[in-house]
């Protein structure tokens, strides 16, 4: 299946250069660009990519609006928005977070993980780094917690995780991928798996980003932690 890929940055050349990265994949294809939150957000609309590239900071309307205005949107099923970060943990970063984004990448990011975060959005599965998410997602519990960090206590409003659902949610909000959790559990990646569509579901999370940032905002996980 091929992954369909928007552009959004203010800078053509930085457009070219991801466009010259992605294109060179057999299953990628690059579906159109923007250079501005207004357009990034008609040209999601028009043509329904499965992740758009989302530089934060650009003229006019910016990348966090837009990435609102798309939520608002209600599309279904909702395009996966990859936010591009300078990685100095602005504000942008945190208002991306609630905005709904599924995934951070670097401007210095390499070309082949570059493919590899654009292949995992696709998937549902959120981009969680240890590189990029785990140091964003505990800088960001740690502003947003007020009292400070609380002891585990049951998420509020859902059906109720099994013990081991709520194992691997704290795994999952420390960064592990399926394969490291599989490997911390012993159970096959499958397993793994169906239990994080599964914990998803009964938390209305579209991907792994947002449970995250579930379990850091109801102490399930202490930044840093």
């Amino acid at each position: 299946m091929t992954v369909r890929v928007l552009l959004a940055d203010d800078q053509a050349m930085v457009r070219a250069g991801l466009r010259t990265i992605l294109e060179a994949e057999p299953d990628l294809a690059v579906v159109g660009e923007a250079a501005d939150g207004d357009q990034a957000v008609r040209e999601a609309l028009r043509t329904r990519p499965d992740v758009l590239l989302l530089d934060v900071r650009m003229p006019g309307t910016d990348g966090i609006t837009a990435l609102e205005r798309l939520a608002d949107a209600g599309l279904d099923p909702p395009v996966s928005v990859l936010v591009v970060t300078t990685f100095d943990l602005d504000e942008y970063v945190f208002a991306a977070l609630r905005a709904g984004a599924s995934g951070f990448l670097l401007k210095d990011v390499e070309p082949d993980e570059l493919v590899a975060a654009v292949r995992t959005t696709a998937r549902g599965e959120g981009l969680i780094s240890p590189r990029v998410t785990r140091r964003l997602i505990a800088e960001f519990a740690r502003r947003s917690t007020d009292p400070p960090p609380r002891e585990p206590t049951p998420l509020p409003a859902h059906p109720g995780l099994t013990e081991r659902e709520r194992e691997i949610l704290v795994l999952v909000a420390r960064g592990l991928s399926n394969a490291e959790i599989a490997a911390t559990l012993v159970v096959g990646q499958s397993t793994v798996k169906t239990h994080v569509g599964n914990l998803l579901a009964k938390l209305g999370c579209r991907d792994r980003v947002q449970a995250v940032v579930l379990a850091y905002e109801h102490g399930l996980v202490r930044p840093g932690g």
